[in-house]
Parts: structure tokens; sequence; C-alpha cells
């Protein structure tokens, strides 16, 4: 088997980015609003003042926090618009390939375990992976060095041999200091937003997610695949 893992982000990455921008900038603010008898305007307000303050930080990407600071079961909410979740264009398609080329994936994720959990009921994902880890698990966000630290400690890794594909910047950039050499960031992380400008990422840009094949040297057999117009 190879001795590569390849690492994959979750929400961004493996997932679009839709739903969640979908809860957290125009459900939750519609329904804090609602709940506190104020207007839009001011749940947004007082919603985003709260996100840029806990942005980064493990809080920042746990249901049961945001529950407690908005009154309102922030993971039910998502279990009521469940069925806006969804896989990225060619995220099976790219796993059932590694899957068949015996390669070790692992989902490496800043989700909450019950969100994670969720969204690995609805895309049935699960299966592709060896090892699927919440931050919440660790103690610490990816954006801590303390994450990937404790990650080597509990699932012994060579960082000079493991592939990490994030759309976050900051995410990247903590597993670049750690020593993962071979990362990769997402040109759409999101369908409600159009594509990033490559020239302005830091990082190798993943176009589509079947592209990863041909990186990592695997697309032979799957070269249909890419030649759709063959």
């Amino acid at each position: 088997m190879n001795e590569t893992i390849v690492m994959f982000d979750m929400d961004g990455t493996l997932l679009d980015l839709a739903f969640d921008q979908f809860i957290w900038n125009e459900h939750l603010p519609q329904h804090y609003a609602h709940q506190h008898q104020c207007s839009l305007a001011d749940s947004q307000e007082k919603l985003f003042q709260f996100y840029q303050k806990h942005q980064h930080t493990l809080q920042w990407y746990s249901s049961k926090f945001w529950s407690e600071i908005v009154g309102s079961d922030v993971l039910q909410l998502q279990h009521q618009f469940r069925h806006k979740i969804q896989a990225r264009s060619g995220c099976h398609e790219l796993l059932r390939a590694l899957k068949q080329h015996k390669q070790q994936c692992w989902i490496v994720t800043n989700a909450d375990i019950a969100s994670l959990a969720l969204k690995m009921q609805m895309t049935g994902l699960s299966k592709y992976f060896e090892q699927i880890i919440s931050s919440e698990s660790i103690g610490y966000p990816k954006e801590h060095p303390e994450f990937w630290t404790t990650l080597q400690q509990r699932y012994p890794f060579d960082p000079k041999q493991s592939v990490f594909i994030d759309d976050t910047a900051r995410v990247l950039d903590s597993a670049k200091r750690f020593g993962i050499q071979q990362l990769y960031t997402i040109a759409q992380p999101s369908s409600l937003e159009p594509a990033r400008d490559s020239a302005k990422l830091d990082y190798p840009v993943v176009e589509e997610l079947t592209d990863l094949l041909e990186l990592l040297s695997l697309n032979r057999p799957y070269k249909d695949i890419h030649d759709k117009t063959a």
C-alpha cells in the first residue's frame, strides 16, 4: 500500500461550503432576529460581531457553543436544512478512485463531532476514509500548531509523506509550519461564489477535485474522468 496519506478538509473542500454559508449567514440571523424581536440588520450585526470575536478558535466550530450564544439549538437548525448538504462536484469520483488505488485517506476537519456525523450521514463519504477526525476531539482547531502535534501523537504519520487539501489559507499555513509539504487549496469552495483568483492564493489550486488524481500521479486508469469530450 502507498505510504502517502491524503488528508482532506471537509467543508469547502469535499463538501460545498454553500450549506454552512446558508446556515450561518442567512438562516441563523433570520432565526435570531425572530427569537429576539429585533431587525434583521441588528441581528446580522450582533452575530457577525460574535463571529469575528471567535473566528479561528475551537468555539467558532462548536454547535453547542453557538447554541448557548444565540439561545437556540444550532445543531437542530442544521438538521432542519440537512437536505442542503452536498458533496462538491467530483468528490465521489475522486474518492472512489483513491480507494481503488488503495490510497489511505483521512478527513481532518474543524467541524464539531455532531456536525461531522450529520454530514457523513447525508453524504455517505465515511466509507472512503481510514480516519475521520474532528478538531473537537483533538482539542485545538487546525489553525493552531498544537492540533498537528496532537494529531500526529494520536494517529502517527509522516508529514513528508502526507498530502493535505484545505480551502483556508490560515489552516494551510499551520500545516506548512508543521512540516507538511504537499499542500493544495480549492478554487471554488462554495457554489454560491465565483472561483477565487489562483494568482492571489498562496498554494497550488485544485480547480476540480478529480484533478488531484493527476497531481498524485494516479490518474492513468481514470483518464475518462478528464476526457469528457473524447
